[in-house]
């Protein structure tokens, strides 16, 4: 298993890709891919097949993953 800069719950800043220069909060760390979900950024649709929540089917925006080499501490949450 790596041993990662970051970990679920730690405030991050984006350094590179579509999303640089905002933060968030990390909601999960993908250790097999070397990749986290922030909290809010990199948002893609997912279409969903029907089923009781969605009768009729539907799309969905949910976070996508950033690589783990793209994001950093924030200072505001290290200090």
């Amino acid at each position: 298993m790596s041993k990662f800069h970051v970990k679920k719950g730690d405030a991050v800043v984006v350094l590179a890709g579509k999303e640089k220069g905002k933060s968030g909060k990390i909601i999960a760390v993908l250790t097999k891919k070397q990749r986290v979900v922030v909290e809010g950024l990199q948002m893609v649709k997912k279409h969903v097949r029907k089923n009781q929540q969605n009768p009729n089917g539907a799309i969905i925006e949910r976070e996508g993953s950033i690589h783990i080499s793209n994001v950093k501490k924030s200072e505001a949450a290290a200090a």
